[in-house]
Formats: structure tokens, C-alpha cells, sequence
């Protein structure tokens, strides 16, 4: 049951998490309360978390000091914020409220799925088709399929030399520096860019740069069900 949502274009939601990966905290208004399966939830007006989907895990995050948990409410459209052990402060609408992140897991998330993007773009230089992503820490990975036979994928002498064609290929972009950017269609979808070199519709957060991906580390591919899996990990640079 929704207790009650703004209505008013001053109470529209604002994805903060979208405009500035690394913005670790801020001063908001609460827009919306309400409740589903009797578990209370808080929405804001500049919404610092990034809920948990398209292959990225949910921030960490709290609300006035208090742990939560960051998901979209299927009614409303809203990111709301429950609380992760305990109970949400009591809170109304138009109230002023303090969101802050863990801005060393975000930074985490941001590297893993920029670094996913990266994989994506070295794949297909290889005519490959992906049809898979997760970016969660420890299980990162982009799935492909080839539009054709590739006798490569055969044996583990052919795997591991296409895989160090895929590190080239990561390794050169990381060394260039490409810049990521975001823009949005006139549909309203958000488009991340690594320079020239890719493009796709998302939701995520990401680097400013792609020398921001530290220990950017692809073990040999490996090939199921007539998947190609390429399995990575990433880091972000310490400031330079």
C-alpha cells in the first residue's frame, strides 16, 4: 500500500547516482512514503542510490544515519530506500533528510560495470553477439554468442589465444585513457559511450575514464551450452 507520493513537478525524482558517480553524499526532500508487504519504504528527491539491477548490485546507503536497502517500487517508479536491519526513522513528506553512500563499494560497482562495457566492445570485435552481462564483484562476466563456427573455441590452446587478443584489446584501451560519457535519447534512454569505441543503452554507474579501471583482469574464456563466457575482475584506481 503507497501511503502517499508527490505529485508536483518541484517532487519529481531526480537520479543523482546517474549525474555523478562519485557524489557521496547530500541534502534532500523526502517526496513519497509508503509501505509494501508491511515493510515501510522512504523515496527522495535527489536519489543518491542506485538500486540493484542490469547486472549491478544495489549501493549501500543510509537515510538520517540509518542502513538501507535501495529499490524500485513497481507502483510508483520510485527508488525507495528500506531500511537493511532495522527500522526507517519516521519521516514525511516534504522533510528534510541527509543520503549518503559507500562510496568505496559505488566506486567498486562503477569499475565493474564500465569494465563490463569494455569486455563487450573487445568481444564483438570478434563478430561475437552478447547475450548475457553481471557485473556483482566475484562473478563478473559477459556471455557472447558467434554468429558462426570458430575453431578457436575448440581447444584450450585456441581459447587462450583468442583471450590474450580480448586483454590487447582491454589493455590498449585502458593505456589510451578513453573517456566515458552519458547522453540520452530523445526516447529518454540513457546512452553510456567509451569514446568511439562502444555504445549501448544503461542504467549503471561508470568511470569517468577508462584509465580509472585498475586490475583489469580477464582468465582464459571459457565456452558452455555454446555460450562464450569471458569472466573478468576490476578495480578503480587509487586518485592520480
Amino acid at each position: 500500500m503507497v501511503h502517499s507520493i508527490a505529485t508536483s513537478r518541484e517532487g519529481a525524482q531526480i537520479g543523482a547516482y546517474l549525474d555523478d558517480t562519485y557524489l557521496e553524499q547530500v541534502d534532500t526532500t523526502v517526496i513519497a512514503v509508503g509501505e509494501r508487504d508491511e515493510t515501510p519504504w522512504v523515496a527522495v528527491e535527489d536519489c543518491l542510490f542506485h538500486p540493484q539491477g542490469g547486472g549491478q548490485p544495489a549501493d549501500r546507503g543510509w537515510l538520517e544515519g540509518v542502513e538501507v536497502v535501495p529499490v524500485r517500487d513497481r507502483d510508483s517508479g520510485l527508488v525507495v530506500a528500506t531500511a537493511a536491519g532495522g527500522g526507517l526513522p519516521s519521516l514525511a513528506v516534504g522533510e528534510r533528510v541527509r543520503a549518503r553512500i559507500d562510496l568505496e563499494a559505488r566506486k567498486l560497482h562503477a569499475a565493474l560495470h564500465t569494465a563490463g562495457h569494455l569486455v563487450e566492445a573487445v568481444g564483438r570485435t570478434q563478430g561475437w553477439e552478447m547475450v548475457g552481462s553481471i557485473h556483482f564483484p566475484g562473478q563478473a562476466r559477459i556471455e557472447f554468442q558467434a554468429p558462426g563456427a570458430d575453431a578457436r573455441l575448440g581447444d584450450p590452446d585456441g581459447r587462450e589465444e583468442v583471450t590474450a587478443v580480448l586483454r590487447d584489446g582491454v589493455a590498449a584501451a585502458v593505456a589510451d585513457d578513453l573517456p566515458v560519457s552519458a547522453r540520452y535519447l530523445p526516447d529518454g534512454r540513457r546512452v553510456v559511450q567509451l569514446d568511439t569505441l562502444h555504445s549501448a543503452p544503461c542504467g549503471g554507474t561508470h568511470v569517468r575514464s577508462l584509465g580509472d579501471l585498475a586490475e583489469l583482469v580477464l582468465p582464459t574464456l571459457k565456452v558452455k551450452k555454446g555460450r562464450i563466457r569471458v569472466s573478468y575482475s576490476a578495480t578503480h584506481r587509487s586518485p592520480r
